[in-house]
């Protein structure tokens, strides 16, 4: 039996042929055509009416002429975009490698200016290292959930960093500050204009809302990019709940510092789960959304807390019930705590400020925020100054007892105060000449001419060196006690710092 040829190998290079014949045509026709775009525009316009007026269908003739421009505009676009970035590429006079770091030091905004710039910045700026740090928090909805997963994947391991929310309309200084953090529907209007209900109706139409999924490729790809994550700002994220970020702390064992403001979750879940996770941590604050409302903490809670977490210099509580004993455990059992913020927080007294100086962590305390504590006394304030000026909290700087509705008398705290004439303040200030007291009543003067002079209520030059840290408390409160009313005036956005405990319970 005699075999057959091949027959695929003859057909096979009359194709190839083919090809290339048809390229070289194709090419040839190509060149002659861009040859005509030396002629005058009225000589092509000539020529093609002529072709349309001996061509039948006319219809078809303008479509692929159209079709045909479109094709050749877009390729001499995107081989134009080629040449930039190869001409970028030469005259750039830095290395890609230094071009990557350069652009991980911008903001997450502009590092997506910078990649819409030219194919060579782009492929700089899709290097991970540009999403080590990633700032998607806005003063109006206009970030979701994939926009945040884009950046997550990016980042990848490089992870080290993210903000994500709606921020206040007004940044806050530090210490002080007349701007809420935590939006409402009772103080809903941003620097827009647009309420904050008209926001969440056009997030819907816009698709430009976060919901309790959008931290969720932290824990994808086996958790590696929360893995090596050390900071995470959360705010008014009305969708997130505590399962999700519970879920998402779970992923990230290395995270350093935790800030939650405006988040529908509660102190004694987030507690318990940075207990059991983040056993690094060492800057925590948590604004409750629902101010006075949230009394959930208890005390293996606390205890937990303190054991797990040692790290902890910053610890900022503000909103929450919580009664003396509790934040007693957690002031003394915090031996490295600087910087304490108990603001707008009810029930405690200020009596778990008593020995809390003596062997335990009051004894590192540089800053205290007891600002506008529904319940905090009088008589708790003045023991504890009588404490500093026995020698306690040598280390203690900055303190603010600040109250638009006073504080509390002894016997009756519907009974407000409105001085600090029983400090002694000259005394203190001989004392302790670094020492900044604030303590601002808006229905009563706290101060005299003859006691302390304006200048004394800022926090004075040698305070630097703490002033920058104490920025942490950037963050301000909800401005009303009755967290049921319907609105707020002005002359209510007080906001402050405030650690504050009570005798009951």
């Amino acid at each position: 039996m005699s075999k057959r040829p091949c027959s695929f190998t003859k057909p096979s290079s009359n194709s190839d042929q083919h090809d290339s014949d048809h390229h070289f045509n194709m090419d040839s026709l190509l060149t002659a055509f861009l040859a005509l775009s030396d002629s005058p525009p009225s000589a092509i316009q000539a020529s093609f009416d002529r072709l349309l007026d001996s061509n039948s269908d006319q219809n078809e003739l303008i479509q692929r002429a159209l079709r045909l421009g479109s094709v050749l505009l877009e390729a001499a676009n995107r081989s134009a975009r080629i040449c930039s970035s190869h001409h970028n590429a030469v005259i750039w006079p830095l290395s890609p490698d230094l071009t990557i770091k350069v652009f991980s030091m911008l903001d997450t905004q502009s590092v997506c200016y910078v990649a819409a710039t030219c194919t060579f910045f782009q492929k700089c700026a899709m290097d991970p290292l540009c999403f080590a740090d990633i700032d998607l928090a806005t003063l109006v909805p206009k970030v979701n959930n994939a926009v945040v997963s884009t950046m997550i994947h990016r980042a990848g391991s490089a992870l080290r960093s993210i903000k994500l929310g709606v921020l206040p309309p007004i940044p806050a200084p530090p210490f002080l500050s007349s701007q809420p953090l935590v939006y409402s529907i009772r103080n809903a209007n941003d620097a827009s204009g647009i309420s904050w209900n008209e926001k969440r109706s056009r997030q819907g139409k816009e698709s430009s809302i976060l919901t309790r999924s959008c931290l969720s490729s932290l824990y994808g790809n086996g958790g590696a990019p929360g893995a090596h994550l050390r900071r995470l700002h959360l705010y008014n994220i009305e969708r997130m709940d505590n399962a999700a970020l519970l879920t998402s702390l779970s992923a990230c064992p290395s995270l350093l510092d935790l800030e939650i403001v405006g988040l529908h979750v509660e102190l004694r879940h987030t507690l318990e789960s940075v207990s059991k996770h983040c056993h690094l941590i060492e800057r925590l604050v948590f604004e409750s959304s629902k101010t006075g409302r949230d009394d959930g903490l208890k005390y293996p809670t606390c205890n937990e807390f303190v054991l797990n977490c040692p790290n902890i210099t910053t610890l900022a509580l503000k909103g929450f019930k919580l009664h003396d004993y509790k934040a007693r455990m957690l002031v003394k059992g915090l031996h490295k705590l600087k910087h304490l913020d108990l603001s707008t927080s009810y029930s405690f007294t200020g009596a778990f400020l008593k020995n809390v100086g003596v062997n335990g962590g009051g004894d590192h305390l540089e800053v205290m925020l007891l600002r506008d504590c529904m319940h905090l006394k009088e008589i708790e304030v003045e023991r504890f100054m009588a404490a500093v000026l026995a020698g306690e909290f040598k280390l203690l700087r900055y303190i603010d007892i600040s109250n638009r509705e006073g504080l509390a008398c002894e016997g009756d705290w519907c009974n407000r105060c409105y001085s600090a004439s029983f400090i002694p303040i000259k005394q203190l200030l001989e004392q302790r000449p670094d020492f900044c007291l604030v303590a601002e009543f808006p229905k009563g003067s706290y101060i005299e001419a003859e006691q302390m002079s304006a200048s004394d209520l800022s926090i004075p030059s040698q305070s630097t060196s703490y002033a920058s840290d104490a920025s942490v408390f950037m963050s301000t409160s909800d401005g009303s006690y009755y967290s049921d009313h319907g609105s707020i005036n002005e002359d209510s956005r007080e906001s402050g710092y405030v650690i504050y405990e009570e005798n009951s319970e």
